[in-house]
């Protein structure tokens, strides 16, 4: 039987998808699998312990197909093979917490899909995935860049984690006010951008991002900021490289692009962006699939229209060869402790084979991005060219702690904001460019002394 736990609203829960996109998504959903790239690969061979009954720990919902679709496999998977499968569902800032609990109590789920780099977190406390992933890899075309760096340890072949799928955040923007400000397109180039946020203030519609402490979108910002200016939080050694000529330019940039921003971005919250864009506060943010989902299949004219007039589209590469943005991860684990090691492997290759996947992963809408190069066939990145460019949300070299090795380290700075206070801290005045990254570097130095 699949439940799950009573929770208090996620991050984003004031946009999380209604009724009408669940029906939309299960109608995708019914239609998926059907044009897989599939290799006649031989399976693992895992062999269930006997007796054995599974509970899955991972993130809530966000849109309502993820669920119900996700429990619908778990049910099939429980028919096919007669092993009982619950799925808690925990509210997205409260997952760190429960994944620590477990590993450091040993005791807990036997499937923790937590998020990109907790595998390597407790390296020492999971089963090795290599087997698992090496046969995904054949059947579906091979694994993404980003899949590979959360999945595998650093500079080695070992699998530590299954990652599961990739939630990205391009530009979301007002197609009419984007040519209303000068544009016919959305620009790549820095300089560019700057004078589109610029008209966009001009015309009363202005650009919004969050340098505040909101989950997700601070984080997508600032990182995003740091990346298409060549700059990066550590070397290939893991040296911290904050304070850094190619730093301060992207930190000159941050605040000329603050002046452009709605007021009030300091202290928005994970919700505050879809908030403002679908009311008409903002013309431009960057954000996941939610708010075009969210505003296309209300039952009102207003956020409808607003649906029709949105568009998506990469960030702003500036000197980084692909899109300088990451994918918030799912990456599923087998904790040690575990007394069935084995039907836990089973089920998540039973959940990534491409009858159930396939179905998940369009009912989606696009807001999971596929790990395996086979599912871009999906028929979600057909269902609605507005999707396009949530389809390569793994393929990008880029990723939290980029370019050194995922580790406690890199962690630590994500969650004490060392990055987006750095551009927080010009953006609003309270140092100069070279104050803030002297103060980053020495924060983040003390976590990777650690």
């Amino acid at each position: 039987m699949t439940g799950s736990e009573e929770r208090k609203p996620g991050r984003r829960a004031a946009m999380m998808l209604g009724v009408g996109t669940l029906g939309a998504g299960l109608a995708l959903g019914a239609r998926a699998a059907r044009a897989i790239p599939v290799a006649n690969v031989p399976s693992p061979g895992y062999r269930p312990e006997p007796g054995a009954r599974l509970r899955v720990l991972r993130p809530a919902k966000f849109i309502d197909p993820d669920e119900a679709i996700f429990n619908a496999n778990s049910r099939r998977f429980t028919e096919q093979t007669g092993i009982e499968v619950r799925v808690d569902y925990v509210n997205w800032p409260d997952m760190p917490v429960q994944v620590a609990v477990a590993y450091n109590t040993g005791q807990g789920a036997d499937v923790i899909i937590g998020f990109g780099a907790d595998p390597h977190l407790y390296a020492e406390k999971v089963v090795e995935m290599t087997d698992l992933a090496t046969y995904l890899g054949a059947r579906y075309g091979g694994w993404y860049d980003l899949a590979q760096v959360y999945g595998r340890k650093y500079r080695s072949d070992t699998w530590l984690g299954l990652p599961m799928g990739g939630s990205s955040s391009p530009v979301v923007y007002r197609r009419s006010w984007l040519q209303e400000a000068g544009f016919a397109a959305m620009p790549n180039d820095l300089g560019e951008f700057l004078k589109l946020c610029q008209g966009l203030k001009r015309i009363g519609h202005p650009a919004g991002f969050a340098l505040s402490h909101a989950p997700g979108d601070a984080p997508a910002y600032a990182n995003w900021l740091l990346w298409s200016h060549g700059a990066a939080l550590v070397d290939e050694e893991g040296k911290v490289t904050l304070d850094s000529p190619a730093t301060a330019r992207a930190l000159d940039y941050a605040r000329a692009l603050q002046e452009t921003l709605v007021p009030g971005t300091m202290a928005w919250n994970g919700a505050s962006n879809n908030r403002a864009f679908v009311a008409g506060e903002i013309g431009l943010t960057q954000n996941g699939v939610s708010i075009y989902f969210s505003a296309k299949t209300a039952n009102d004219a207003a956020q409808n229209a607003v649906a029709a007039d949105t568009d998506h589209a990469e960030m702003p590469h500036g000197q980084a060869p692909k899109a300088p943005s990451t994918a918030l991860t799912l990456n599923a684990m087998v904790p040690r402790y575990t007394r069935y090691p084995q039907a836990a492997k089973e089920y998540i290759r039973f959940m990534m084979e491409a009858e159930q996947y396939d179905p998940w992963l369009t009912g989606c809408l696009g807001y999971w991005s596929q790990p395996l190069k086979a599912y871009a066939e999906s028929a979600v990145w057909s269902s609605d060219p507005k999707l396009a460019v949530y389809r390569a949300g793994m393929d990008t070299p880029f990723y939290e702690g980029f370019r050194g090795p995922i580790s406690a380290a890199a962690g630590a700075v994500v969650e004490n904001w060392v990055v987006v206070d750095m551009f927080a801290r010009v953006a609003t005045g309270q140092q100069t460019p070279a104050e803030s990254m002297r103060e980053a570097q020495r924060a983040a130095r003390r976590w990777y002394r650690g």
